[in-house]
């Protein structure tokens, strides 16, 4: 993880519950002696996530719908964290103002972006049940209200029209896509890394656990084509955007992505990740006269 990250040490379950007894339900002892959670229930999950916002990032409350997405912080604080280290190499001086594209009802990178860097933030979502629940996120924190704002994208068709408005100007874009091309890709993925972690329990008990919208996690042509469309329309709003970004989970999206860049005129840089095993990349791109 980045250098930076809050996250690069053991969680402290005991700070954690401090900040959010419901958390201490979910934990159990191992034989080790250590005290942890089973990562494949997803109400521990929530309340660990919950817990990690009120304790290190001052958040007054968190929810999120049930059976939406509970991002995974710790990877999410990285993206932002590499994403500032490539816009201070333009040596910005002044607040930095990001667009979230599908914020989700869980609204993590603008939450994030004020708490951990003090930017400001724009989020959007398609969902209109997910920027109702984004909202309420903000306005449970008092200090967040002026600094973040959700719209609504009422048209799927259209990634930044509608959203980035006339006069505006965001110093990035950032992005998590979906990733799966169908609802049955997404579930057998999920099943296997749910399975990993818990070798003992049935599919079926591991299938009541999972959670995600189908917008969150899966679109036709999978995030290649996702991320292909975001390119394209990308090029539209050039002049009122300093960096666009996407996570890009599939090595194998790269080569096409990046030859698409190169066509229509864009220079790119990718930030490359790592969380334990699993190796994550964000791709960041730019026009420049």
């Amino acid at each position: 993880m980045h250098p930076k990250n809050p996250h690069n040490n053991r969680y402290n379950l005991e700070v954690l519950i401090k900040a959010h007894p419901a958390l201490e339900e979910f934990t159990h002892t191992i034989p080790s002696g250590t005290k942890t959670i089973d990562f494949s229930i997803s109400k521990a999950v929530f309340h660990l996530n919950k817990a990690l916002l009120l304790a290190h990032y001052n958040l007054t409350d968190w929810n999120i719908p049930d059976g939406y997405l509970c991002p995974p912080i710790p990877s999410r604080a990285d993206y932002l964290l590499y994403l500032n280290d490539l816009l201070q190499q333009n040596n910005l001086s002044h607040t930095i103002n990001i667009l979230d594209i599908g914020t989700g009802a869980n609204c993590i990178y603008p939450l994030l972006a004020v708490t951990l860097l003090g930017w400001d933030a724009v989020g959007c979502d398609s969902d209109a049940v997910a920027v109702k629940a984004a909202k309420n996120n903000v306005m449970a924190t008092e200090d967040l209200l002026e600094k973040i704002e959700i719209r609504y994208q009422n048209n799927n068709a259209h990634i930044f029209k509608g959203i980035i408005l006339p006069g505006e100007f965001y110093h990035a874009t950032v992005c998590n896509p979906p990733f799966y091309a169908s609802e049955e890709e997404a579930n057998k993925s999920t099943l296997r890394k749910l399975k990993k972690l818990n070798p003992e329990k049935s599919v079926l008990e591991l299938e009541r656990n999972f959670k995600g919208r189908p917008n969150e996690l899966w679109c036709n042509g999978g995030e290649a084509l996702f991320i292909k469309r975001m390119v394209k329309q990308s090029v539209a709003f050039k002049e009122q955007v300093g960096w666009f970004s996407t996570l890009v989970s599939r090595s194998e999206t790269l080569p096409k992505l990046y030859k698409l860049l190169i066509k229509l005129g864009a220079t790119y840089e990718t930030l490359q990740m790592q969380h334990g095993n699993k190796i994550t990349r964000v791709v960041a791109w730019r026009f420049k006269e």
